[in-house]
């Protein structure tokens, strides 16, 4: 393994565990690719975190899209992780439009704009953790992965909201609502009363619309994944996790703190889907 490749493997390590180990489930002549992905994904769901004001992540975000935009996949540009998904694009033929609309999509991170629809809400994760499976199941398996595009979207639709929802706490302290404002409406609340204070009488009925919301993606993707190829299972093995994580949030509200699952669990969790698979739902 180059340096390089080191650097961007350590940088998912760090940043998105669960992804780290699920690509660890993949073979040895992909993982690098996968990690690229998962690291470019790091880089850009995490620049809000680095920022105080949105034009310097409008600014990142643009940097990347110039880097996809490039012609040059041989030339490095002394950036580990961009490098390493340059060559991944290329070796893999991947389709540069879906990282540009994951980056148009990021934008929405940077700012407070409330998510407008339950419509737009879905777009986002698809958009995002949908496309990161199906561009991670383009790399494992080329010839299968189109026929479970359909599959990508429900999965990422589930994985996104449960991280939506672990994230909770973080997004309401930075006056962020990623629940849409038609559920929020319908629960008698308002993206502006969800962010304030205790949230208002309306804030657990949303929260509990948004997990059934992300139950009803999750039981759609575990319906039609009993006829997931083997060599596409380690781009959805993040959802062996949603399951637990809905299970808990729906017993103790993510108003309240932030679910989580200990690391056995999760590492057990992982290892029974890569072996198994998923069983009829």
């Amino acid at each position: 393994m180059t340096e390089n490749a080191k650097i961007v493997m350590e940088t998912v390590r760090a940043a998105d565990h669960d992804r780290y180990v699920s690509a660890l489930y993949a073979p040895n002549d992909k993982r690098d690719a996968l990690f690229s992905l998962y690291a470019f994904n790091a880089e850009i769901s995490g620049i809000r975190d680095r920022i105080r004001e949105a034009l310097p992540g409008e600014v990142r975000l643009q940097w990347w899209r110039d880097v996809i935009a490039a012609e040059d996949a041989g030339a490095g540009i002394g950036h580990p992780v961009a490098d390493a998904l340059k060559a991944t694009i290329s070796v893999h033929r991947l389709p540069k439009p879906a990282f540009e609309n994951m980056l148009e999509a990021r934008v929405f991170d940077l700012y407070d704009d409330p998510m407008p629809s339950r419509t737009d809400l879905e777009g986002y994760c698809g958009e995002t953790a949908a496309a990161l499976i199906q561009l991670a199941a383009m790399v494992l398996d080329p010839v299968a992965a189109p026929r479970f595009a359909e599959l990508a979207g429900r999965a990422g639709c589930a994985q996104a909201m449960t991280g939506l929802l672990l994230l909770l706490p973080l997004h309401r302290k930075r006056g962020q609502c990623f629940v849409p404002a038609d559920i929020l409406a319908a629960a008698g609340s308002s993206p502006e009363e969800f962010v304030a204070g205790d949230g208002g009488p309306g804030a657990q009925r949303a929260v509990a619309a948004m997990i059934a919301l992300a139950q009803e993606h999750l039981s759609a993707f575990e319906k039609g994944a009993s006829v997931l190829p083997v060599s596409l299972r380690p781009a959805f093995l993040p959802l062996a996790l949603s399951r637990a994580y809905l299970g808990k949030m729906e017993r103790h509200s993510p108003l309240n703190g932030v679910a989580q699952l200990s690391a056995w669990r999760r590492h057990w969790l992982l290892l029974r889907r890569a072996t198994r698979g998923w069983p009829d739902a």
